[in-house]
């Protein structure tokens, strides 16, 4: 086999191989709920992310915000920022694209190009929004992934406990969440 075919044989292995191979923070035998009160044009604009079960792609990012906002196809432009290691630090930013597949259920694709290839796509699921659409707990069916956001950098202990019964309650080991450093900490 040709080294650039070997190569890119191997390239697309990994690609299906990678999310089987995250870890997981969720019993999976727990059935995982969503809120069926979601009001997707009140959820849009930007979130603070308060907690997340660790994942590879944000590895040293403190301040994370994720904004959504709604594109002229229906479908969600998402626009993730990071600040490496301190909140003085260097940005980054991801932009993907999500679409509503089933109420409070998300599928978003940060390679919208090859969004056609479902391993491309990560599941996000609205686990809970206060009514005032201003605290969301979001997680995946595999549980390889989970995060706390808010609108604004700091919640209360109260609503942050609150967050936290909400993944336990979906079977979420919640001893495994790390607190994001956010302005004002």
């Amino acid at each position: 086999m040709k080294p650039a075919l070997l190569t890119a044989a191997a390239a697309v292995a990994l690609g299906l191989t990678g999310p089987a191979l995250a870890e997981s923070y969720r019993d999976t035998s727990v059935a995982m709920t969503v809120d069926n009160g979601l009001d997707l044009d009140a959820y849009l604009g930007k979130w603070y992310e308060i907690a997340r079960f660790p994942v590879s792609f944000e590895e040293g990012c403190v301040g994370v915000t994720a904004e959504y906002a709604l594109r002229d196809d229906g479908k969600i432009r998402v626009l993730n920022t990071c600040r490496e290691e301190t909140l003085d630090g260097p940005v980054k930013t991801a932009e993907g694209v999500a679409e509503v597949v089933a109420p409070s259920r998300l599928e978003v694709s940060f390679v919208p190009a090859l969004s056609f290839l479902p391993f491309l796509n990560g599941d996000y699921w609205v686990l809970e929004v206060n009514d005032a659409h201003t605290i969301s707990v979001v997680g995946n069916p595999g549980g390889t992934s989970g995060w706390i956001l808010a609108r604004s950098p700091q919640i209360s202990q109260d609503d942050l406990d609150a967050a936290v019964r909400v993944l336990a309650d979906n079977g979420y080991d919640t001893s495994r969440l790390i607190k994001v450093q956010q302005p004002g900490d």
